[in-house]
């Protein structure tokens, strides 16, 4: 039986214009307006990203209204090793900042356990990170590390346990696959510089092959999307609303037809993140 039965799914974040996670919160209005709208078009399955403030009042949103939606919760860590080949620059953290990384990292881990507990019935899956073995992104995580977070939920909570990463970089994780629940992927046709046509399928692709590499593990996806504005890709013509409708509406079809669980990402744009108003990362949302 599958810990994860099928529903649509989306990843969450309700930072309006002026909010940022260190800065200004969403309301609990301005988030109970956006799960409405979400639960309306029928997203059973919601995924945040960490323990914090805005998580806690959309967990008490989804139970005082009784929504039928349940959330992927999980942690965003921080380094705990250098990455010499980051986008933003090669880091030369110290052993002893690493060190309150990793002390930093397990008290997210803690408040995670904590959210857990108190939400069992709005809270589906937890996660111990978010591309932590992704060089580019900077927040590497020693899978040694990883794993014993995993070990630690098993032995604290009562949901099943993910770890979120790229489709290519699970071949070399093994041994995490081995501890945790479910094995979360990310792929994205757009960022691969795929044809349109053809996105679907390597999503197709990327599935089969991590199922093939793990078989007796349960595989979803936990980021899966397509932008619609860009101010440095190559192909800014790939970048619209009209392609992101015709990917996402295949994608959907295809995720409901074969029952396999598949967070969109995203609900909503995301303005606090980029510098310019046309950068990628600030356009993502489907509303």
């Amino acid at each position: 039986m599958k810990m994860l039965q099928w529903k649509k799914a989306i990843c969450y974040s309700g930072y309006r214009d002026g909010q940022r996670p260190d800065g200004q919160m969403p309301t609990k209005e301005q988030i109970a307006e956006d799960l409405e709208i979400l639960a309306a078009d029928g997203y059973g399955y919601i995924r945040m990203y960490d323990p914090n403030e805005h998580a806690k009042m959309v967990l008490d949103i989804i139970r005082e209204k009784k929504l039928p939606m349940k959330c992927m919760l999980g942690i965003d860590n921080i380094a705990e090793e250098n990455a010499k080949q980051c986008i933003f620059g090669s880091q030369n953290y110290t052993e002893e900042q690493l060190q309150q990384h990793a002390k930093r990292n397990d008290a997210e881990l803690e408040k995670l356990i904590a959210f857990a507990n108190e939400y069992k019935d709005e809270i589906a899956v937890v996660s111990v990170g978010n591309e932590n073995r992704f060089e580019l992104v900077g927040h590497l995580v020693p899978e040694e590390r990883l794993i014993r977070h995993v070990k630690r939920l098993h032995e604290t909570v009562s949901q099943p346990v993910t770890f979120c990463e790229l489709a290519d970089d699970w071949f070399a994780l093994g041994e995490l696959a081995k501890q945790v629940d479910v094995i979360s992927i990310h792929s994205y046709p757009y960022h691969n510089g795929d044809l349109l046509e053809d996105a679907v399928r390597v999503n197709e692709r990327d599935y089969n092959n991590i199922s093939e590499q793990y078989p007796d593990k349960e595989v979803c996806f936990t980021e899966m999307g397509w932008t619609t504005n860009t101010a440095h890709d190559d192909r800014p013509d790939y970048a619209t609303v009209d392609n992101q409708k015709k990917y996402i509406t295949e994608l959907e079809t295809w995720l409901r037809d074969n029952q396999v669980v598949g967070f969109i990402f995203e609900a909503f744009d995301e303005i606090w993140k980029g510098d310019t108003l046309n950068a990628s990362e600030c356009n993502w949302g489907l509303y």
